[in-house]
């Protein structure tokens, strides 16, 4: 599966795309924590536009089909806040999410200077929590969002180049 499956920086003729598949993706956080008003559920064309525009996103390919995706900026500082990695549901638990998180953070380091990486996710996604524990990301924090919902903040520093 994963050979046949590239990965590269999406362009504004795939906003439509993405934004069709993260609906599709995040219907199971939705349910997870019975919320339906999440933001990835409600982001506008016009908004993914403009974080296509500033930020760096990536997307995964099985030929013309966007089946995965990934957003990445970096502030002053340095520290690059990773966000909305999804994977189509037919292609979950093979690999993508990893490679994904891999292809944004090598971007980020290369063409915007990050020196750590941060990102979040809700404390009762295991699945993502742990893929991204076996990618080096440690937890720093949890914030309490809504009744339901508690954000785990992970991060991990930049490792120096052998």
């Amino acid at each position: 599966m994963g050979t046949s499956v590239t990965i590269s920086t999406a362009t504004d003729d795939e906003a439509e795309q993405i934004l069709k598949l993260q609906y599709l993706c995040y219907q199971t956080e939705a349910a997870l924590y019975d919320d339906y008003g999440i933001e990835p559920l409600t982001q506008t064309l016009d908004s993914l536009r403009a974080e296509l525009a500033e930020g760096c996103v990536m997307v995964a390919r099985l030929g013309q089909e966007v089946v995965g995706s990934v957003r990445g900026t970096v502030d002053a500082d340095g520290t690059a806040k990773i966000g909305k990695l999804i994977v189509h549901p037919r292609l979950q638990r093979h690999g993508l999410g990893g490679r994904l998180l891999a292809a944004v953070e090598q971007r980020l380091a290369e063409e915007r200077s990050a020196t750590r990486y941060r990102l979040f996710t809700g404390d009762r996604s295991e699945g993502n929590l742990r893929l991204y524990r076996s990618h080096g990301y440690a937890p720093v924090g949890t914030e309490q969002l809504t009744r339901r919902l508690n954000l785990v903040t992970l991060e991990k520093e930049l490792s120096p180049a052998s």
